[in-house]
């Protein structure tokens, strides 16, 4: 599947959500467990659920305890999106295990898995920069400046497209190889955040 494909998958991921328009409906993923399409739903959904919360939180009126409430779903769900990014990169690193690499093979900035990611995002920036360019009770030149946003933000889909599918080719001539960081997030981690491992003594 080529980038294109993880595309329109994302996009089929927000418009479901947009049915409801909730948080705290649950996905129907489309598809089985075994496919990848079922990895980059469940991507998307997570982005698409957190990107409302952004929303919510920033609302100036919220009360202080349901910020907090949120804000705890919120880091809740930035740690299940890195370690569905992490899921993703071992896909590919099962993949492309036999792949005999080029003594001249470089690594990547970052590994598939996280530029999907970034696809991932741009296509909600995509979705809702489209919402506010054809909103009907904004003022033609709110319309304009978001049409000429949208118009930045589809140059680096096609951008951000074909540099996928570029790493994926190079990776498969051997011209590049996988290399994986866990991210080792401190915050989140009970014997590495100070405020943490101090309130469990």
């Amino acid at each position: 599947m080529k980038s294109k494909g993880f595309f329109e998958i994302f996009n089929q991921s927000i418009a479901d959500y947009h049915i409801h328009d909730s948080i705290e409906k649950e996905p129907k993923n489309p598809y089985e467990k075994e496919e990848f399409s079922h990895l980059l739903y469940q991507k998307n959904w997570i982005d698409t659920v957190q990107w409302h919360l952004e929303d919510i939180i920033r609302d100036p009126e919220i009360n202080p305890k349901e910020a907090l409430k949120i804000k705890r779903i919120i880091d809740a769900s930035n740690q299940k999106r890195t370690d569905l990014v992490e899921y993703i990169d071992g896909y590919f690193l099962e993949k492309y295990k036999d792949i005999k690499v080029k003594g001249s093979a470089t690594i990547n900035t970052e590994t598939i898995a996280w530029a999907i990611d970034r696809l991932s995002i741009l296509a909600l920036k995509i979705y809702h920069m489209n919402e506010e360019a054809t909103r009907e009770s904004a003022d033609q030149n709110h319309k304009n400046n978001c049409k000429a946003k949208l118009d930045v933000l589809n140059n680096q889909k096609a951008d951000l497209c074909s540099a996928i599918d570029q790493l994926v080719a190079d990776i498969e001539s051997g011209d590049k190889y996988i290399k994986v960081y866990k991210q080792m997030k401190m915050y989140n981690d009970q014997d590495l955040n100070p405020i943490l491992y101090k309130t469990k003594n």
